[in-house]
């Protein structure tokens, strides 16, 4: 996780008196997760955030899925799906989950009106192209191309485009994590790590909000929704301290781990949650021992869903896939590069592709836009073709 970060005013001890300039009490809010015994943040609010005028249904869509059967390789064409909605929680469409995560598209074209609450679990979004702002109540997050936004479960957020962006969205049922192998016995990124403290963008805290009105907040868990309505505007902090809060990462500050044969893809690792592991794939040099193989190898992942997201560049190992283009490689099913790509791939000396994986460890299944957009004869594209006489 991320290290401790202290924004704006607060007490010089937790839980004790802290007064407005007016004499009032600022309200604190403890903002833990598992309890009280995981990572936690200390908020100091105007007024309390407990104020609630009303509590309404929120009628969402119900998620349907169906198995991948029979079992096979997918690959889902995501650019040819025409999104309904204009803000990033509305929009969202599921594409493929499991009782872990849940992965979907979504578009933000306009400001989201309303604040938006998941409580069921981290989020974690890639933007794919766009850029703007994530308000919260630990302040402003900035986006941009190739982002990973950690959103930790519980946060209240807005997104605000300045630019049209799509997102690739991941609900997890948990925490969203720094691989343990990165850190040492304090949490602290190691040496090997591809990434460094430094590298990991905070939320600037704002002036507060002062006013009060009727302000909505969306709130889901686990397939429980409903819509609040809080009388204290949720960025009305004056100050907050601790471990708990959104955090942004751009890919292109990812230092991938290259070695002298083809690296696997855990040497790309970004996050990990519970029954899923995320790695990222970015421009690099390739192996260099003097009969290396720059494509991956054909492997049977046989514990494993592997999705992959085609962001930008030449995916040399797989043709026919476009950015936006989501390959989803089932447990059971061998893959590797397709006819060519081997003998095509010798010699070469780096590739600028840019791609970001998921492996969960359940089986995903499919949701009804998954099989809107997918190519049918994905499966057959490792035939190789007769040579030409």
């Amino acid at each position: 996780m991320p290290s401790y970060l202290r924004e704006g005013s607060v007490p010089p001890k937790r839980h004790i008196q802290f007064r407005r300039p007016d004499g009032g009490l600022y309200a604190e809010e403890l903002f833990s997760t598992k309890g009280f015994e995981s990572v936690y943040s200390l908020l100091y609010h105007l007024r309390p955030p407990t104020a609630t005028l009303d509590v309404r249904p929120w009628k969402r869509p119900e998620r349907r899925f169906v198995a991948n059967e029979p079992l096979r390789n997918r690959h889902l064409k995501t650019q040819s799906l025409r999104l309904t909605g204009t803000d990033p929680v509305e929009s969202r469409t599921p594409l493929l989950g499991n009782d872990d995560v849940v992965i979907s598209i979504a578009l933000a074209e306009k400001p989201t009106e309303y604040f938006y609450r998941n409580t069921g679990g981290d989020e974690l979004l890639f933007v794919h192209r766009g850029s703007g702002v994530i308000a919260t109540q630990f302040g402003d997050l900035a986006y941009r191309d190739h982002d990973y936004l950690v959103i930790p479960t519980g946060t209240i957020y807005r997104v605000q485009p300045s630019s049209p962006t799509r997102m690739l969205v991941y609900e997890c049922a948990g925490a969203v994590t720094i691989p343990r192998k990165y850190r040492n016995d304090f949490g602290q990124l190691e040496e090997h790590a591809p990434y460094y403290e430094r590298d990991f963008r905070a939320p600037i805290l704002k002036a507060p909000v002062a006013e009060q009105g009727e302000y909505e907040v969306r709130v889901t868990n686990g397939g429980r929704n409903a819509i609040y309505i809080v009388q204290n505007h949720p960025c009305d902090v004056v100050g907050w301290d601790g471990y708990c809060y959104p955090y942004a990462f751009n890919i292109e500050e990812f230092a991938p781990i290259t070695g002298k044969l083809h690296q696997p893809p855990p040497a790309h690792a970004t996050f990990e949650a519970p029954g899923a592991a995320f790695c990222a794939f970015v421009p690099r040099l390739f192996d260099y021992h003097p009969l290396a193989i720059p494509v991956p190898y054909n492997h049977s992942s046989v514990d494993c869903d592997e999705v992959l997201y085609y962001v930008s560049g030449n995916f040399m190992s797989r043709r026919g896939v476009d950015e936006g283009s989501i390959t989803l490689h089932a447990a059971g099913a061998p893959h590797g590069p397709q006819p060519g790509a081997v003998e095509s791939s010798l010699g070469k000396k780096s590739t600028d592709e840019i791609a970001v994986m998921i492996d969960t460890f359940a089986p995903l299944q499919l949701a009804a836009a998954a099989l809107e957009c997918e190519d049918p004869e994905y499966f057959r594209s490792w035939i190789e073709q007769p040579a030409s006489v």
